[in-house]
């Protein structure tokens, strides 16, 4: 697990200090070395994590005539398998590490060398005979990747922040991006929320050639996938060979790892199988307690699971003020503007995990896959109604966070024209299925296509990284996700109750009382921050705050305070504005510095 990033220019040579400036705002991503590598218009940099080979598997790598050089973020879990087939063609490696197996994947399978990649990886592979640079993300974007086109040529990085000094006048707001990040807590697609950056999608490969973009493909796709008409003794055998084999790669490590553990059903599924390979005696797990979270069934769900298992728990108690003034630092590590309260307790969970370990496995993925979310067990009626209220994509997903009343008053006319854009993610998505799908595989692939990488992933990946910790989620495996797209609907969604599959499969195990619980999560009550003298203060700082110039009326911002004083019912879409002020003030305002891990958000922005 690493951080690359890269110049590659139409005609001068790369200046070593442009490329180191490129490579310090990566560093956090690997903390035990950075390498940086020149060869005339291109530069790669490489922040290396040490997981696999720890002597030998520095990075750029090269081929042995050095015509092709590597830069890689992520894990290439087959690459066992991987380099004994290569080594049969005549493939000779130099080290021992994993992600050498891309170099000779490309040269020995040509266009089609990423099929035989499986795992979690961001790279950057540059053929000099050709002249190409090729930058490719995993199938579900697990990994970041992010280029910029300049004048000179483009630049790319696996953080968006890192980019933001090299474009031509500095970062601006996009304006579609904003009104997503708004409306659903992310934006997605190819566009960020900074104008001129953009992401490589999931399953995308892109080759540039002269600084120049060359070609854009997706190499996955499921496309192809159709239910299988199986019953469920034969779907639990299959899932049984299935995820052994991805916890055999998966567990691949040369440095210990710890668990996540949250007490529901997905992290436990991942425990069972961590359970089985290797033994739980010397598992340590770590586990959340937020003390003025009103509910503790999933506290008590994980302290159970710990101590029947054996497993070192480490209950990582945190207070609502604690998580409040993280805002600022989990803000910068998330990157891009993300509105999830779970960036906090899982910012904070990480560093604690990160003091002793490198690796961390997790268990998301497992409500998408096997439709655990209630989002997927609203009634065709409902379905119906919300259609023909937002039309596009089968009245899944349709409602937005602002509501009809906080649009109009709180957005400039400006940006209120880009309104439509706040959905467009789910509905491209939801259209682009094939006919023959039913309902449920769109919204399951709705979901895999946006939320899962441009949010949910974010968080994973973005918060770990901050602190130099690779979370690793099995459940994400691309054949899990086929397996799961292939699973007939009776047998995840049943009525009111969804993940049956997965349910069924963990409820011998770990007993019908923790399985068939209430789904939780982490549940941080932000509207218990923004009463008091914390919202007489962000009255005072809102309405005029830089951040809002022409994108949002002042006296919008001043009834939205005034709203939660009295009634106490808007909580998410100021904490939505507070924290696009701390966005706003790290990276439009500042220059992206690393703010302290502990600073009152509201101090923070007043100090712009």
């Amino acid at each position: 697990m690493c951080g690359i990033a890269g110049i590659f220019l139409r005609q001068q040579a790369v200046e070593s200090q442009h490329l180191d400036k490129l490579a310090s705002r990566i560093a956090h991503r690997g903390p035990d070395k950075i390498k940086t590598h020149i060869d005339g218009a291109l530069g790669l940099a490489h922040a290396r994590l040490s997981i696999i080979d720890l002597a030998g598997g520095d990075q750029p790598l090269f081929a042995d005539d050095g015509l092709l050089v590597l830069i890689a973020n992520g894990e290439i879990y087959n690459f066992i398998e991987l380099r004994r087939d290569l080594e049969a063609l005549g493939a000779v490696f130099a080290t021992h590490s994993d992600c050498e197996a891309i170099l000779h994947a490309y040269r020995h399978y040509g266009e089609n060398f990423l099929e035989k990649l499986n795992g979690m990886f961001a790279f950057a592979l540059y053929d000099k005979l050709e002249g190409k640079l090729l930058l490719a993300r995993d199938r579900l974007g697990m990994k970041p990747l992010f280029f910029a086109e300049t004048g000179e040529g483009i630049c790319f990085a696996s953080e968006q922040k890192a980019l933001f000094p090299m474009l031509p006048g500095g970062p601006s707001i996009q304006p579609e991006a904003l009104i997503q990040s708004l409306e659903t807590g992310f934006n997605t697609g190819t566009q960020t929320i900074v104008t001129g950056v953009e992401r490589i999608q999931p399953g995308e490969l892109v080759t540039f050639k002269a600084g120049r973009v060359l070609s854009r493909h997706r190499y996955w796709s499921p496309f192809a996938l159709a239910i299988a008409p199986v019953p469920y003794a034969e779907a639990a055998q299959a899932f049984e060979v299935l995820m052994g084999q991805v916890m055999l790669e998966h567990m691949r490590s040369d440095v210990p790892f710890a668990l996540f553990l949250s007490g529901g059903v997905d992290s436990s599924v991942v425990l069972e199988w961590l359970r089985r390979e290797e033994g739980t005696r010397e598992l340590a797990a770590y586990t959340v307690a937020i003390d003025d979270a009103p509910n503790q069934d999933d506290l008590d769900a994980a302290k159970s699971i710990a101590k029947r298992f054996g497993l070192r728990h480490n209950i990582v108690e945190l207070s609502l003020p604690t998580l409040f003034n993280h805002l600022p630092f989990a803000v910068w590590a998330a990157d891009d503007f993300i509105v999830d309260h779970a960036i906090l307790p899982t910012s904070l969970l990480a560093r604690e995990a990160a003091r002793d370990f490198k690796v961390v496995f997790s268990g998301e993925g497992g409500d998408e896959l096997f439709a655990g979310y209630g989002r997927y067990r609203r009634t065709k009626l409902q379905r119906w109604l919300a259609n023909l209220r937002s039309p596009g994509s089968g009245g899944f997903r349709t409602r937005g966070q602002l509501g009809g009343e906080w649009r109009k008053r709180l957005l400039c006319q400006s940006l209120r024209g880009h309104l439509p854009a706040g959905r467009q993610g789910f509905v491209d998505a939801w259209r682009s299925t094939p006919d023959a799908w039913s309902d449920l595989q769109r919204m399951q692939y709705t979901d895999l296509a946006t939320e899962l990488p441009d949010q949910l992933l974010v968080k994973v990946d973005r918060m770990l990284m901050a602190w130099g910790l690779e979370g690793r989620v099995p459940l994400l495996d691309h054949r899990l996700v086929e397996f799961a797209l292939r699973l007939p609907d009776e047998l995840k969604v049943q009525g009111r109750e969804g993940k049956l599959f997965l349910k069924r499969w963990a409820e011998p195990i770990f007993g019908a009382e923790l399985i068939r619980r209430p789904k939780r999560g982490f549940s941080v009550h932000v509207g218990l921050c923004l009463q008091g003298d914390n919202l007489l203060q962000l009255g005072k700082i809102l309405p005029g705050h830089r951040a809002f110039s022409g994108i949002f009326e002042p006296a919008g911002i001043a009834a939205l305070i005034s709203r939660q004083a009295s009634k106490q019912d808007v909580p998410e879409i100021l904490w939505a504005l507070l924290q696009f002020a701390v966005w706003h003030r790290i990276f439009i305002e500042g220059k992206g510095g690393k703010p302290d891990v502990f600073a009152n958000p509201i101090e923070f922005i007043a100090s712009s």
